[in-house]
């Protein structure tokens, strides 16, 4: 495999080795480094703020390149990396440099001066500290995990809020139930400023809503105040007072059209001057590394191509994101009608079952691996959830030889799709340079 690490991630080992990793739900070692700084995130330009569970990223990647092409300038704060760190933080539409990430670590070590503080808690305020030092005229900021008391939440009036679909994961912090993990994302909320919702289950509807009422937040809702669908293999989106005809999501799935709409109500909410024409270029020009990816490059594509197949990538990792996974590859099927292979590595701590349920009907091959991490679960026990789940599974030792053990079957070339967690997704995209995410 390909060696990612450059001279900056050296640094970053350095924090790893210096912060624990250990999550702490509460802001209060964030803003005693961000006083220690003079408070960069009170320097920033207007920012939007997204939480939930699944989407947050292509929600950010629509937002991202509809500013963008509406000519705006952005900072860009997300979480996590796939193969570099550098990929977390976006400054006025660059990803940070080795040196001046190098520069910033000293500095917040030494403004830190020993405290305690997590790996994410410092690496946040290093976000914050480089975004002030550089003018923009947006700040996209994506909630690490959670909200309330995310090391992100340090905002007392984002120009918007964003909560993309709320569902079951990481249970063992914010659970257990549907209602505390809504009431969770719904701390990004701030008093008089507006949020925008994405379609939620009844549940969890209710918490973000009366959080929304206690602070007379403005709160825009998909499938209430404003609606986004595909028509004719387009997006189309009914806010308030406009209809906007646009071209279909860059991102693959079904599920894309939700959060490009999603996207769409919250540029229109922070600049409702936005015209149609860039805000289709952004819908229709996003990109999202590992999320239904066609891999084209790197030695397993290589394979791919070989065969005749053709190579997916996606980091979706919970029962949520399996529905969505699973409908995008019943389109992709449909489309052009060729045997589906899953290959998948994931967490231990994840719901695998729930994740596989959704592909139960279609009835794909199934081969289950695991991934350099030491909270990866085994092959054994992925086999175990992907049966409970009515598949057939077959165990491989690595990524590299799922995928030789996918394409190596007489009949039609399969369309092979590689799933079940960002980290695994990383370690395919690490195979070579040519897949970094840029």
């Amino acid at each position: 495999m390909y060696d990612p690490i450059r001279a900056s991630d050296l640094a970053i080992q350095r924090l790893r080795a210096n912060h624990p990793s250990l999550i702490d739900l509460t802001t209060g070692r964030v803003q005693r480094l961000l006083a220690a700084l003079g408070h960069p995130e009170r320097r920033l330009p207007p920012v939007i703020h997204v939480a939930g569970t699944n989407g947050k990223g292509s929600t950010l990647a629509y937002l991202r390149a509809i500013a963008e092409a509406a000519g705006l300038k952005v900072h860009v704060l997300t979480s996590p990396h796939l193969v570099r760190f550098a990929e977390r933080i976006r400054i006025a539409g660059e990803l940070i440099s080795d040196a001046r990430l190098t520069e910033l670590i000293g500095v917040l070590e030494t403004a830190n001066a020993g405290e305690p503080i997590s790996f994410f808690e410092i690496t946040t305020v290093l976000a914050f500290e480089a975004f002030a030092r550089t003018p923009a005229d947006l700040c996209l900021i994506e909630v690490g995990l959670g909200g309330r008391f995310d090391a992100t939440n340090v905002f007392d009036a984002p120009a918007v809020s964003v909560i993309t679909p709320v569902d079951y994961d990481h249970l063992e912090l914010l659970g257990p139930d549907l209602s505390k993990i809504a009431w969770e994302k719904a701390g990004i909320i701030k008093r008089g400023r507006p949020v925008v919702v994405a379609r939620q289950p009844d549940e969890a509807l209710e918490a973000i809503e009366r959080e929304a009422d206690a602070l007379a937040a403005p709160m825009l809702l998909m499938g209430r105040d404003f609606d986004a669908w595909e028509e004719r293999g387009r997006l189309l989106v009914q806010m308030p007072e406009r209809l906007l005809d646009l071209p279909p999501p860059a991102l693959f799935g079904g599920h894309q059209f939700a959060n490009a709409g999603l996207a769409v109500a919250a540029a229109l909410t922070f600049d409702t001057t936005l015209g149609e024409e860039p805000v289709g270029r952004g819908v229709a020009s996003a990109a999202w590394p590992a999320r239904f990816q066609r891999l084209t490059r790197g030695p397993l594509a290589e394979m791919a191509r070989a065969r005749g197949s053709d190579l997916w990538l996606d980091g979706g990792h919970n029962p949520h994101a399996g529905r969505a996974l699973a409908e995008s590859a019943s389109r992709l099927v449909d489309r052009d009608p060729r045997p589906l292979v899953l290959v998948v590595g994931m967490f231990a701590r994840k719901d695998a079952k729930g994740f596989f349920l959704p592909f139960a009907e279609m009835r794909p091959r199934v081969l289950v691996t695991t991934f350099d991490s030491p909270n990866a679960a085994s092959a054994e026990e992925l086999a175990g959830a992907a049966a409970a789940a009515g598949l057939s599974p077959e165990i491989q030792p690595d990524v590299t030889a799922a995928v030789q053990a996918a394409l190596a079957v007489d009949g039609p070339a399969p369309h092979v799709l590689v799933c079940g967690g960002l980290h695994f997704a990383g370690e395919v995209l690490a195979m070579s340079p040519e897949t970094w995410p840029q």
